[in-house]
């Protein structure tokens, strides 16, 4: 009886490694999805053309105007500051913390899409690219100025996407940088967990007229030519567990092993004592 009832917990251990544990199929970002030639040196994929759509500012967005005149009175009302060349902190990109610069000094589109600018009074961006946004502003500066007397400069306070679920460092994030890729985002949250689900992440993207949910392949390499590639401000990204994890197995042999062993030794640790 003892025998037949470790052995059948052994067998029921050993089908729980054969489906709990992770594969390498399963973690392996931008796979070919295809049977692979093998022998190459080096391998180079297809070119997969970027599919970028000109982004249109949204209501809570952040923009950096600056405007610069050769009037000095006019410079200091509308706030412009010269770059300091020695200070470069957050400029190739940073977390919440460096982009905090840009929401304290930058310009938040409130929810009539308007944002106000001293002397120019309340400028309606939404909806525009901030190539438009630009010259919608240069075109008020020149009533003020003389032409070719300013200079204007519309830009995101870079890219904030929140990361939540299976990720090292969830959180909500800032990028300082006008496009940021999907696995960028991934990198900077600190890499998605071993039991994330990455053929199924959950991408909520923000549209003028409501937010829509996308299902991403993380696994799948034409990802680099799809619309999703480059992430969008105030985009989510939530990665779902693997079932492994409900199963509570591990995520490698080791672990794996390492459970089974511990189990099979207390199965037959409780039936040595009901024998005695």
């Amino acid at each position: 009886m003892k025998n037949r009832v470790l052995s059948s917990g052994a067998l029921l251990l050993l089908v729980l490694v054969f489906f709990s544990c992770v594969s390498n199929k399963k973690l392996i970002y931008m796979q070919q999805l295809e049977e692979d030639e093998a022998g190459v040196l080096v391998e180079s994929s297809q070119r997969y053309p970027y599919e970028v759509e000109d982004y249109l500012l949204q209501v809570n967005d952040i923009v950096e105007i600056n405007i610069k005149t050769t009037d000095p009175r006019l410079n200091e009302i509308f706030g412009a500051i010269t770059a300091d060349p020695n200070n470069n902190m957050g400029m190739m990109g940073g977390g919440q913390g460096a982009g905090d610069a840009f929401f304290m000094n930058g310009y938040t589109i409130d929810d009539r899409g308007l944002v106000e600018i001293p002397l120019l009074g309340e400028v309606k961006l939404l909806g525009l690219s901030t190539e438009e946004a630009k010259i919608l502003v240069e075109g008020l500066v020149s009533q003020l100025v003389n032409e070719g007397e300013y200079f204007v400069r519309v830009r995101l306070g870079g890219v904030r996407f929140s990361a939540l679920g299976e990720f090292r460092r969830s959180g909500k994030f800032t990028i300082l940088q006008n496009r940021v890729t999907i696995f960028e985002a991934i990198a900077f949250a600190g890499d998605l967990t071993t039991v994330a689900n990455r053929n199924e992440i959950l991408l909520v993207r923000q549209y003028p007229d409501g937010s829509q949910i996308h299902k991403i392949n993380l696994l799948d390499r034409e990802l680099l030519g799809s619309e999703f590639y480059f992430l969008r401000p105030n985009d989510m990204i939530y990665a779902e567990p693997m079932r492994v994890r409900e199963l509570g197995a591990g995520t490698n042999v080791v672990e794996t092993l390492t459970l089974l062993t511990t189990t099979i030794t207390a199965i037959a640790l409780v039936l040595t004592l009901i024998n005695n």
